[in-house]
């Protein structure tokens, strides 16, 4: 039998999930900024992944993100904004490097963006619904039903902010304490199973010729 991740409804009752203040999200602007969050990220081996987009309202308008690209760590996250080209070198290593292993849920569709956008591929990516899936959990999960399953609290997720302009230059609060903190929750998601790091389903993503993300080994 399926196993049953918690509904919208279980979740609204529990106690709110704990993530990152905005003191501890960094949103480099500079090459010395960038140079900074760039090895902190490669040091830390293992980060919490997610990347945003400006979303489309129109039948047939395709997407122009990612717009924002999330790294989270233990005590910290980075925001790399695609506006800031002095950036790119740097994020295109870190999103190419099979040796940084990068959490998130559902990245199959952030590959799709990302190869769109820097025709390049993600490496090192470990999705999070493949190991609740291997588990019993045949629906997909996401960060919400996952904090809601693992931690017993609750993930904030407003579709005010979810669905608001991620290609604007400057961020909100707002949208920074969201975007970080829905790659740190996946962190802390993974970090909560104890899956030793040898065991991990770390897979490349690649993009196949009809434009599906394809999962390799």
């Amino acid at each position: 039998m399926d196993k049953i991740a918690p509904t919208k409804a279980d979740i609204a009752l529990l106690e709110p999930f704990a993530g990152l203040a905005l003191e501890h999200i960094h949103v480099p602007t500079t090459t010395t900024e960038f140079e900074i969050a760039a090895a902190e990220i490669k040091a830390a081996g293992l980060v919490g992944f997610d990347t945003e987009s400006k979303p489309t309202f129109v039948t047939g308008d395709v997407s122009e993100g990612p717009h924002v690209v999330q790294f989270a760590l233990q005590d910290k996250a980075y925001l790399f904004q695609f506006h800031q080209t002095l950036g790119h070198p740097y994020l295109i290593e870190l999103l190419q490097s099979k040796a940084l292993i990068k959490v998130g849920f559902g990245l199959k569709s952030d590959s799709r963006q990302i190869y769109a956008k820097l025709g390049i591929y993600l490496g090192g990516v470990v999705d999070l619904n493949t190991v609740f899936r291997a588990d019993g959990y045949h629906k997909e999960m996401g960060v919400r039903a996952a904090v809601g399953l693992v931690f017993k609290q609750r993930f904030a997720k407003s579709r005010h902010v979810t669905t608001s302009n991620w290609s604007r230059p400057q961020l909100t609060s707002q949208q920074i304490l969201y975007a970080a903190n829905d790659a740190y929750a996946a962190l802390k998601v993974l970090e909560a199973l104890n899956i030793p790091r040898e065991d991990l389903p770390v897979m490349g993503l690649t993009t196949g010729s009809n434009d599906s993300s394809q999962l390799t080994e």
